[in-house]
């Protein structure tokens, strides 16, 4: 079973921080600091699992990592998970974010954390795998984003008229063919040909 899974960058800074097993925050940030002392201080020739820090159970814990540029992704499993297991599904969650934020750098996990959660969760749930398969995983990701936007655009529809009202309440124009407008606080009144108008082409008068 996965305890936990870690993301901070070379400096230490988490970036992703998710515990499947109770533990108080200040444990938490002290297990944060405590594994990345030690993965940092192992040598890139050396493999990429070791035992486990003492405040996450020690020697019957395993920490299994990678690093990728600036962050390391730290996987704490239990000894029923196969190291290699564990280092292939690493390399299918850092793919999947890859491809769902093109090139995905440090800045997508800090402005997209919510979006980052949400990919974890198609990967790994309560500690145990849900999903391998990247394909499987990114569909599932792109029909979450066709649902959003389906929703956003009932919304708007359900509000007929909203773009039409913003735009009036600035004293902007937005009639379209043969018009003629008063703008508020004068007698100033724009005429329009049969051409749709630009909004740019009018001037509003500030009352």
């Amino acid at each position: 079973m996965i305890q936990a899974i870690l993301v901070f960058n070379n400096h230490g800074k988490p970036r992703l921080v998710r515990f499947y097993q109770r533990f108080p925050e200040e444990i938490q940030q002290q297990i944060v600091r405590e594994t990345f002392h030690l993965v940092l201080k192992r040598d890139d020739n050396i493999c990429n699992f070791l035992e486990g820090g003492s405040l996450i159970g020690g020697s019957d814990y395993k920490l299994i990592y990678r690093h990728y540029a600036t962050l390391y992704f730290v996987f704490c499993v239990d000894s029923s998970e196969s190291e290699l297991g564990i280092l292939d599904l690493i390399q299918v969650f850092v793919e999947t974010l890859d491809k769902c934020f093109e090139n995905v750098c440090e800045l997508d996990l800090i402005f997209h954390m919510d979006k980052v959660h949400y990919i974890l969760q198609e990967v790994v749930m309560g500690g145990m795998v849900l999903e391998t398969n990247m394909n499987e995983i990114v569909a599932q990701i792109e029909a979450q984003n066709r649902l959003e936007k389906s929703e956003v655009s009932k919304q708007l529809c359900s509000s007929p008229g909203w773009v039409e009202k913003t735009w009036a309440e600035a004293g902007v124009c937005t009639c379209v063919g043969l018009c003629c407008c008063e703008t508020s606080g004068n007698d100033t009144h724009l005429l329009s040909s049969l051409s749709p108008l630009k909004l740019m082409d009018l001037k509003v008068n500030q009352p």
